[in-house]
């Protein structure tokens, strides 16, 4: 699957976002090294904390499959400028896979491609905890 088409599965997912307070629709397609898909969209909640991002989405229906290794994930919205994972994202993410490659693109269809370690820099892991 090229980049260009894990994108399109995240734009897609856009349409099935809940995201009636924010207005900001966003849809994630996360790659696992077996080549399966995950997708995912943003559920939004009135108790803001409650919410869940599209990238976590995603990432919760693949280990609830029982995947745990991941290539890409693909990351869309509507704004002018490119839709990145949030810090919590970027946590959970790099929990399952730090050389995870992150694609974030914006509402114009422009992409840019950046590996999750520079997104999260000398991040915290399990890695850290084994002794």
């Amino acid at each position: 699957m090229t980049d260009q088409e894990l994108i399109d599965l995240a734009r897609a997912m856009q349409e099935r976002s809940y995201a009636p307070y924010s207005g900001f629709p966003v849809g994630a397609a996360l790659e696992a090294e077996d080549g399966r898909i995950f997708t995912g969209c943003n559920v939004e909640n009135a108790a803001y904390g409650e919410t869940i991002c599209a990238e976590r989405t995603a990432l919760v229906k693949a280990v609830s499959e029982g995947v745990r290794a991941f290539r890409r994930i693909a990351v869309a919205g509507n704004g002018d400028d490119y839709c990145w994972p949030c810090g919590s994202c970027r946590q959970a993410l790099n929990e399952f896979s730090p050389n995870l490659t992150v694609l974030a693109a914006n509402g114009t269809g422009s992409f840019l491609s950046v590996p999750l370690s520079e997104l999260l820099p000398h991040s915290f892991g399990p890695r850290n905890l084994k002794k």
